[in-house]
């Protein structure tokens, strides 16, 4: 019987899912899981997960005491549903979690590292080990030195909204776990900027990107995994079979293991070790101009905590109004 391009694809790489939704996970049924604070809101809006928000509303409430502002209260929620949802999420999935640090902090390094503590030392106080909690952390330079820093503690970081080769090769140098170069978001930028409907998969920015990191990493032996993120098409997860991971949302998911044909390995770290790359040495200043020079990269990564950002202060807002209702 013919396999469908979800089975072949668990043949090369791993799949993950990109979802905070558990039943979604239950479903498909992926090593890994990746959320955001856009996946966390839109979760904490579905019924069957109430009692999570409710549950963590009150133990914040707990916590802070009656004199504690709604908005303190809901500060605290925040961070602890997310780390909930990734508790939960274990219960169902063999591997690891990936929980994202307030994009809020993005350009401060001291605060990134503070919460990234906590956030395990949650994960830790649930009987969850540090082994299967990744840390997100936005792909800011100095979110790569907080992420630095965590690394030598044994906390495996994320490193994410990672649109060009200086974020992915800062990563490298500092020895961080895993990096989620977002392939679709590239596209989407391109096609604004060029004004061109669509590209074929083999064509597409994304691809092209992750494909470029892919190659670097495996042709200078660095040990971080590359895990391809935001598609928007199946086009995109088929171009890059091979990666080390690939974290892909239930819809993407349901179309790969509803299609049938051929899947062929297109990343390899065989064809990468003979590429023709030349090496980059990162430091602040090379980082600073190439990512000056990257005006898709520069434009992208702000406007993704941007979003993460504004999902947050919706999510927080969401959390005020339940503690209204549940406070009466």
């Amino acid at each position: 019987m013919a396999k469908n391009l979800l089975e072949q694809l668990r043949e090369m790489t791993v799949v993950v899912a990109d979802t905070g939704d558990i039943q979604a996970i239950e479903t498909f049924k992926p090593r890994d899981a990746t959320t955001n604070p856009s996946l966390i809101t839109a979760a904490a809006q579905m019924p069957q997960y109430q009692g999570i928000v409710d549950d963590t509303l009150k133990g914040a409430r707990a916590t802070l005491g009656k004199s504690a502002s709604a908005a303190e209260v809901a500060n605290l929620a925040f961070e602890r549903l997310a780390v909930s949802f990734g508790h939960k999420i274990l219960e169902v999935i063999p591997g690891r979690v990936s929980t994202e640090v307030d994009a809020r902090l993005s350009y401060d390094t001291e605060a990134s590292i503070a919460v990234g503590r906590e956030l395990i030392k949650m994960y830790e106080e649930q009987g969850v080990s540090r082994e299967r909690v990744l840390i997100k952390i936005a792909s800011t330079w100095e979110g790569i030195q907080a992420a630095a820093v965590l690394e030598k503690e044994g906390i495996h970081c994320n490193l994410t909204l990672l649109f060009g080769i200086h974020q992915a090769i800062a990563c490298a140098e500092n020895g961080i776990t895993l990096i989620s170069p977002f392939v679709g978001r590239i596209l989407d930028w391109y096609k604004k900027d060029t004004g061109r409907d669509s590209y074929a998969p083999a064509e597409d920015p994304g691809v092209l990107s992750v494909t470029d990191v892919y190659n670097y990493y495996k042709k200078f032996g660095y040990k971080t995994e590359v895990m391809g993120a935001s598609f928007r098409n199946i086009g995109e997860i088929t171009e890059l079979a091979g990666c080390d991971l690939l974290t892909i949302a239930p819809a993407l998911l349901g179309e790969l293991q509803a299609t049938e044909g051929e899947l062929v390995r297109k990343l390899d770290p065989q064809k990468a070790a003979n590429a023709p790359i030349e090496k980059i040495t990162m430091d602040k200043a090379t980082f600073d101009r190439m990512h000056a020079e990257n005006r898709m990269a520069s434009e992208k990564l702000s406007e993704g905590i941007e979003g993460f950002t504004k999902a947050l202060e919706t999510l927080e807002k969401l959390l005020e109004d339940r503690l209204a209702v549940l406070e009466g």
